[in-house]
């Protein structure tokens, strides 16, 4: 009696679906995709881009506008501003001619001025920030690295540079530093404004930065990956440079975005009270210290560099913060 044999169905090769290939993804590219799912970080970005270019192409959008934030259009054309040096038309002079009205008293566009106000408060702060950066990063990992004497030297420098009042310093400095270079009988070069402007914010920004990143050092200094570089010969400056600081770009890039808009805030206020740029240079604390003159008569011209600095400010934290999120998706807000 022959048993029938069960013969199992041929596998064609090709009806086999094949398994996509894994791709992995580096850090980068997966902080960039917790990014982009952001839709309040990405939004943010879009506002501070859309700052930043007006900043750059502040000359281009003046000359399409057809004026410059220099002339006294109020004083030279007749019409404009009454004999009381308001103007005429309501809304602070709002028309087709001044889209944003024109400023009380010297009759200057607003528009203008609103749009290198930006380009002035974001140059020196940028600037600061890169120079607040630089040096806290490099006092921070050699306070960290070296540790000892070294360590608790510039631990108290960091204290002790943290402890100041940074806008009272600030007033109390620049005018001495600038009695130093200038003359009583000259104005101070615009250049020399913003540089000196521009150190002072770094001299008392530095430190906050400088701390965190000797906390972060001393305690990866001891660990296995830093010790297994000891170990087969490396130079200090490469561990420093290929071991420690491709582990600290995360704090350092959240730390600088929250930096630039504390820098322009404190920047806007020394101009306010007189410290920053002087009154023939466009800038959104001028602009504050001009409308808190005029603002019975011309409330107006506080409303623009209000809202811009604003907008600004919020939409620069917002992006701050979902650089954190999108770096360690373990911080939750």
């Amino acid at each position: 009696m022959t048993t029938p044999t069960s013969t199992a169905p041929a596998i064609d090769a090709t009806s086999v679906t094949e398994t996509p290939e894994a791709v992995g993804r580096s850090p980068g590219q997966l902080m960039w995709l917790r990014f982009r799912r952001d839709r309040t970080g990405v939004l943010s970005a879009i506002v501070v881009i859309f700052f930043f270019l007006v900043a750059i192409f502040a000359p281009v959008i003046s000359a399409i506008y057809g004026k410059n934030p220099y002339a006294l259009y109020g004083q030279d054309n007749p019409g404009l501003l009454n004999d009381a040096g308001n103007p005429i038309l309501p809304n602070g002079g709002i028309s087709s001619e001044f889209w944003f009205g024109i400023e009380p008293g010297l009759g200057r566009d607003v528009f203008t001025q609103l749009v290198y106000g930006i380009r002035t408060s974001l140059a020196i702060s940028v600037a600061a920030t890169i120079l607040t950066t630089a040096i806290g990063i490099v006092i921070g990992i050699v306070a960290g690295y070296a540790g000892g004497r070294t360590d608790y030297l510039v631990g108290r420098i960091i204290d002790l540079t943290l402890a100041f009042p940074q806008v009272i310093f600030i007033i109390a400095f620049t005018p001495v530093l600038t009695s130093l270079f200038v003359s009583p009988d000259e104005n101070a070069p615009v250049l020399f404004q913003a540089v000196t402007l521009t150190i002072m914010l770094t001299v008392f920004g530095w430190a906050g930065l400088a701390r965190l990143l000797r906390g972060q050092v001393l305690s990866m200094r001891e660990r296995e990956f830093v010790e297994a570089a000891r170990v087969t010969g490396a130079s200090p400056a490469r561990i420093v440079f290929k071991e420690l600081l491709p582990n600290l770009w995360t704090p350092i890039i959240i730390q600088s975005s929250l930096l630039l808009p504390a820098l322009v805030t404190t920047e806007t206020a020394l101009s306010f009270l007189g410290v920053g740029m002087g009154e023939e240079i466009p800038d959104w604390g001028r602009m504050f210290l001009r409308a808190t003159e005029i603002y019975r008569d011309d409330i107006t011209y506080l409303i623009f560099p209000g809202v811009a600095l604003l907008v600004f400010v919020i939409a620069f934290n917002l992006l701050g913060d979902s650089i954190r999120d999108a770096f360690d998706p373990k911080i939750k807000r």
